[in-house]
């Protein structure tokens, strides 16, 4: 290799190592088993320093990248259907997104110039451009999938703790307190909303606004009818345990639906892996040996 080349390729590793650096300790939150939940606004200085290092790099690319205020506020929102609460979470994720669209436009430039030319160096280029600097979005909106899924299986756990508490006479706000502390080990996610929920009842906020914010910031249906559930129960003066212990069977039987869905679907699912990978074989080891037997005996018989 030319000393350019080893020039490219150290760059190229140095920008590789940043992205991944910023997907591990960034965009991937911890999900230790036991461990204390953060703060729902916890800020990125609470991070050790060599990570506080590498996301302070991120947060200084993407607060030099302009951007609309709309943008920001649509981001925002993403981040935190996916968990990223921080308040400079923003800045981080754009830095992110110009680091891997560098990254991402260099290993095409160094494709093109290594196996093809200059002159077809722009086109991969841009392609590599558009697809890094794309690419944390679809992380970030795979990553609030699974944040949304894990949401919406604690519910039913959830919910027999709400009753239990409101049963044994607890308001609705120490209900959801102690709530979230039940479930801190088992269901992280879905505790920390029910913390940051109980901070708004704190912070004066009305309890109606606090649940229809819990929705907005999980955009799940069936965490939408547990808040409406609540605000309806709340505006009518209705009794909150047996609706709240209605709406579980109601949950637990929509699970067992949506099971028995996936389950029924995984034979047609099986049809084209075992069409285009295991029928293949099949017929080569039952066919294999009588087509190799009627060549020769063809080649024979066109011998004689």
């Amino acid at each position: 290799m030319t000393p350019g080349e080893l020039l490219f390729a150290f760059f190229f590793f140095i920008l590789a190592a940043v992205s991944a650096a910023g997907y591990v300790f960034v965009l991937r939150p911890s999900r230790a088993e036991g461990a204390e939940i953060p703060a729902p606004l916890a800020h990125d200085r609470d991070l050790p320093t060599a990570q506080a290092a590498i996301v302070d790099l991120f947060r200084l690319i993407g607060e030099a990248v302009p951007g609309s205020i709309v943008e920001a506020g649509a981001i925002r929102q993403d981040l935190i259907a996916a968990g990223f609460r921080w308040p400079s979470a923003v800045s981080i994720f754009v830095g992110i997104k110009c680091a891997s669209a560098v990254m991402l436009a260099m290993a095409a430039l160094w494709s093109a110039f290594t196996f093809g030319t200059s002159a077809s160096a722009f086109l991969p280029c841009v392609c590599g451009l558009g697809f890094g600097y794309l690419l944390p979005d679809r992380v970030l909106e795979k990553l609030a999938r699974r944040r949304v899924e894990r949401l919406r299986r604690g519910l039913p756990a959830a919910l027999d703790l709400l009753v239990l508490a409101v049963e044994a006479g607890q308001g609705l706000d120490a209900a959801i307190l102690d709530t979230s502390r039940g479930l801190r080990v088992s269901y992280p996610d879905l505790a920390s909303e029910f913390t940051q929920l109980q901070l708004e009842l704190k912070a004066n906020t009305t309890r109606a606004e606090a649940l229809r914010n819990f929705v907005e910031r999980s955009k799940d249906i069936e965490l939408r009818k547990f808040a409406n559930l609540l605000i309806d129960t709340d505006r009518f003066g209705t009794s909150l345990g047996p609706a709240l212990k209605s709406h579980a069977r109601y949950l637990r039987i929509r699970f067992r639906q949506m099971a028995q869905e996936k389950a029924r679907k995984v034979g047609v699912k099986l049809i084209f892996p075992v069409f285009f990978l295991i029928f293949p074989s099949v017929i080569l080891v039952t066919l294999g040996p009588a087509v190799i037997l009627i060549f020769t005996q063809m080649k024979n018989l066109l011998a004689q």
